[in-house]
């Protein structure tokens, strides 16, 4: 047998990637249009335009008056910078009310604390509950642990003074959605280990949780719909360098590292079927049940990464919200 053969025959095989599952038909559509203006793939080098153009129109907050805003600024972990959070609440709720402590979505790397979901203002209303939306520092100008730091500083504050900001220290549940999401799953994760907030509650939207990015769906997706394999790898590279994928990422940068998911407060954990984060999102409320906690878990068909906000009108986008709020009623007794 020649040498020739002998290279061949020692080759690795090639993986071979299982078709992508499709995209629901109204969500196809609404990509197809969304495609001039939202590449499925984000690197460093198109970071800063993406940075320089709004990141989504700007939210009137106050809808007409149903709601109080109000910009604090408040101390940021021990030695670091303030941190701002934005404070909304139910005009005319003279008694504390529930908080949904919001941190906001952007791969690590995009976005600010007036990036909150629409649907959260809807809930204000609905539900008259507050939402806190928390400013954190962003990658890769400050890596990890910067960005769940500050965000869990700012949940510290307003545990601490949830009476000046007319919230219930006893019913706060921690909220995002993708990098927010992620945050937010980390955040319960040290609220439970440093003893800090007893949170009722965790929703968890379309989490950015694991760092090694080598998920079936993370390879399934790559070049298709909404933040794909090589925009997880620009967010999670800027987060933790050269350590991404590595043996000694903390639990506390990927939620999905933690050896011990017990302790942790109910989660409300839901995906699309066609996006990256699908199976690790999938695995983490696996790993809640099998560590003896509540995961609700909702996988939903044919959806890409941030399907609802950015297809609101689609019947699978309705259903989804329909489902958080329903859960959310179901946490608060609303």
């Amino acid at each position: 047998m020649s040498a020739a053969r002998n290279t061949i025959d020692i080759q690795e095989p090639i993986m071979t990637v299982p078709t992508p599952p499709p995209f629901d038909p109204e969500l196809a559509a609404a990509l197809t249009v969304m495609a001039e203006f939202i590449p499925p793939s984000l690197t460093m080098e198109t970071l800063p335009a993406l940075r320089d153009a709004p990141f989504m129109p700007e939210e009137d907050f106050t809808r007409g008056g149903a709601i109080d805003v109000t910009e604090l600024t408040v101390p940021g972990p021990a030695g670091e910078p303030d941190i701002s959070l934005l404070v909304l609440r139910p005009a005319g709720e003279t008694e504390p009310v529930p908080a949904l402590y919001n941190i906001h979505g952007g791969g690590m790397i995009l976005g600010t604390n007036r990036l909150i979901p629409t649907e959260m203002l809807d809930m204000v209303v609905e539900l008259k509950l507050a939402v806190v939306s928390v400013e954190y520092r962003l990658a890769p100008e400050h890596p990890h642990p910067a960005p769940v730091e500050d965000s869990y500083a700012g949940l510290v504050w307003t545990a601490k003074h949830a009476d000046e900001i007319g919230v219930d220290p006893g019913r706060i549940i921690v909220a995002g959605a993708s990098a927010g999401g992620g945050l937010a799953a980390a955040v319960a994760l040290l609220a439970r280990d440093r003893g800090g907030p007893a949170l009722i509650g965790q929703l968890l939207i379309c989490p950015m949780l694991d760092d090694r990015n080598d998920t079936v769906s993370s390879h399934q997706m790559a070049g298709l719909g909404v933040w794909d394999r090589t925009s997880n790898d620009t967010g999670w590279t800027a987060l933790l360098g050269d350590r991404r994928g590595g043996p000694d990422v903390s639990p506390y940068a990927a939620p999905a590292r933690a050896a011990d998911l017990s302790g942790l407060p109910p989660a409300f954990v839901d995906v699309g079927s066609a996006e990256t984060f699908r199976d690790e999102d999938v695995a983490y409320a696996t790993g809640i049940w099998q560590s003896g906690g509540v995961a609700e878990l909702h996988v939903w068909p044919g959806g890409f990464h941030g399907f609802d906000m950015m297809a609101p009108q689609a019947a699978i986008s309705q259903e989804a919200k329909a489902a958080r709020l329903r859960w959310l009623r179901r946490i608060l007794g609303a």
